[in-house]
């Protein structure tokens, strides 16, 4: 495993509010459905069994490398549709369009399609399962219908779409929110919570830096996912940074191959 000295993570912590990211299509690649929509599909996945996860259409999976299974039965949702209609005015005929909206099974969620494996969020150096166990934290399936959301965390539970653009970045992302106590929060009852906007860029400044630590693609995504949340230019607080260096600093003993070893030492 690569290491990462004290120096050096300061260095990236200030790279990562001041140097140029990249805001990850994977943020906009699906359509946003209405929360009505969302109520819609889930009842039909309900009855029919079928486990939620992101939707799109026919073409919408195929585009997206992946094709719904032989004899799959769609998911309706409520749809708008233009229309135009004739009218009569002082100067004869006029046509003026308007909006109705109608049901159609158009959609599939990604449990109704095949496609390529996603390789197990795991490297040579660090190895997911050994982590999420000796940090307590276990997996459940992803099943939010927003096929942007790239996962989340609740207690000490994490999911990962199965469609994320880049696991191994969220897969850290979402243990941060854990071990940071990010989805504790919710139960405490003084009302010293963390803004969002600071839970997210401290989630996220983990995953940078175990992605730097282990050698892995996305820094640059993780710049431009901070500087979303926290802006440019802005230093990250010095507590909030201390909380960063020691979440990353477990995620990577808890799975290394040798745990007894400092990963940013």
């Amino acid at each position: 495993m690569a290491t990462v000295s004290p120096a050096t993570f300061v260095d990236l912590l200030h790279q990562a509010v001041t140097e140029p990211g990249i805001i990850s299509r994977a943020y906009s690649a699906f359509h946003g459905y209405s929360l009505g929509n969302q109520i819609l599909a889930l009842v039909q996945c309900a009855q029919r069994g079928i486990a939620p996860g992101p939707m799109a259409t026919f073409m919408g999976w195929k585009d997206k490398g992946r094709y719904v299974r032989k004899g799959e039965k769609a998911i309706t949702l409520c749809m708008p549709v233009t229309c135009k209609r004739t009218i009569d005015t002082d100067e004869g005929d006029d046509t003026a369009t308007f909006t109705r909206f109608v049901y159609r099974p158009n959609w599939f969620v990604v449990s109704q399609t095949d496609g390529q494996a996603v390789d197990p969020v795991s490297t040579p150096a660090w190895d997911r399962s050994r982590a999420l166990a000796t940090l307590e934290i276990t997996e459940e399936p992803f099943t939010m219908l927003d096929g942007n959301c790239q996962g989340y965390a609740r207690q000490r539970s994490i999911a990962v779409s199965p469609v994320a653009a880049m696991p191994v970045k969220t897969t850290f992302h979402e243990i941060a929110h854990v071990l940071l106590g990010h989805t504790s929060e919710g139960d405490q009852s003084d009302g010293d919570t963390t803004p969002r906007n600071l839970c997210e860029c401290e989630a996220e400044a983990v995953a940078m830096l175990c992605c730097a630590a282990l050698e892995l693609p996305g820094v640059e995504c993780c710049r431009g996912y901070i500087q979303a949340w926290w802006g440019v230019g802005h230093e990250i607080p010095e507590r909030s940074a201390q909380r960063i260096f020691k979440a990353a600093d477990q995620i990577l003993r808890a799975g290394a191959a040798d745990v007894s070893a400092s990963a940013l030492s």
